[in-house]
């Protein structure tokens, strides 16, 4: 299948106009101007980008990932491959020992399917002073047996861990998760910048969700950002929806880190694509009031509605460039850097790489989707 548009962005070029040829849910050749034949599809002034690489996100389309059941799964995966997230890594929130088990076990028969790209453990071991949406009594310690039980339920499933480092063991459970080719990330946390650096160290090498539940920033001790900013082999994760961090401070994160150092996320909760209401994030009532989620009956911020189109968007808005290099640094932030920390395919319209790809309308509206070399969303007719 030979595609055309008047934008390409394969992940470092922009190509105008540019084609992709696709084969056996793989590109096989890309280049800029008119290729050598005619076109299977020509896609009108569309701009073309990598598909989305979501590395965190608990559900959506009213369904939660911790319910670990094939139709909820499907809900949540259909509603994000929707708006062009053709890479997607579920994560679960803070669990008992034997509710954890069951949905690693469920979950990783989802990833074998090729539904899933992975599991994302965000807890149980994280600080009970940042918790966020979690339930702090099912906090605990990291304890080797319990890593090992979920890492063979799992099945080579889990691609990522995030722990509080100050935690008793915390350290050795990093070194536990990095030799056994999970990635540690440091988040949910209360650690000072020494016991940061630390757990980076061991091993650690992505901040989730930096700013949110995570000790700010002071000027005697400068804390986790500091510390996961200052390291070049970290990856910090940002939720670029417009409610959890300012676009000073995105502009900032990318300045101060770099393009290639940058995950966008979006922390989707069941809510996501649904109307305002209850919901639940694991255990957790969550009031979804004007599509903020917040934690039943309090302020806290729990996930968000947001899908990879709308962060995306928000990167190019925000990110104080011009709109050529805001797309280029977007589509690293939102495909080519998430993909890069976890270990996942590589992403990117080159040849050998997945087919995976979305076609943006003037407004950077989602008009087609195509993973591994099949239209998960067939484009809007020219």
């Amino acid at each position: 299948m030979l595609l055309t548009a008047g934008t390409v962005v394969t992940g470092s070029n922009l190509l105008r106009p540019g084609w992709i040829e696709v084969s056996e849910g793989s590109v096989v050749g890309v280049g800029e101007g008119a290729p050598d034949r005619a076109p299977d599809r020509d896609l009108g002034d569309a701009t073309v980008v990598p598909g989305f690489v979501d590395t965190h996100v608990h559900g959506g389309g009213g369904a939660d990932f911790s319910a670990a059941a094939p139709d909820e799964t499907a809900k949540a995966v259909a509603l994000h491959r929707g708006y062009g997230t053709t890479t997607l890594v579920a994560s679960l929130v803070t669990a008992a020992p034997g509710d954890l088990l069951r949905q690693v076990g469920a979950l990783a028969l989802d990833v074998r399917a090729g539904h899933l790209d992975g599991i994302h453990l965000e807890g149980p071991w994280l600080s009970t002073r940042r918790c966020g949406a979690h339930q702090p009594s099912l906090m605990r310690d990291p304890d080797p047996a319990e890593i090992d039980r979920i890492l063979e339920a799992a099945g080579g499933a889990v691609r990522m861990v995030t722990i509080a480092p100050e935690r008793e063991g915390a350290i050795a459970a990093i070194r536990q998760l990095t030799d056994a080719r999970v990635v540690a990330a440091v988040g949910h946390t209360e650690a000072s910048f020494d016991q940061t650096r630390a757990a980076i160290e061991a091993g650690a090498r992505v901040g989730t969700h930096l700013f949110n539940a995570m000790r700010p920033i002071d000027r005697r001790e400068p804390g986790p950002v500091i510390a996961l900013l200052d390291d070049p082999r970290v990856t910090v994760e940002l939720i670029t929806d417009g409610v959890h961090v300012d676009p000073a401070i995105y502009r900032h994160v990318t300045r101060a880190a770099g393009p290639e150092r940058v995950s966008l996320i979006t922390d989707a909760m069941a809510a996501t694509g649904m109307a305002d209401g209850v919901y639940h994030l694991g255990p957790l009532a969550v009031d979804v009031v004007e599509g903020v989620a917040r934690v039943a009956g309090t302020d806290t911020i729990a996930g968000s509605t947001a899908t990879m189109d709308v962060v995306f968007r928000y990167a190019v808005a925000h990110g104080g460039l011009d709109r050529d290099d805001a797309l280029l640094s977007a589509v690293r932030q939102a495909s080519i850097n998430p993909a890069r920390a976890l270990g996942l395919p590589a992403s990117g319209l080159v040849p050998g790489a997945p087919a995976d790809l979305v076609v943006l309308g003037a407004q950077l509206d989602v008009g087609g989707v195509l993973r591994r070399g099949v239209w998960a969303v067939e484009p809007h007719p020219r």
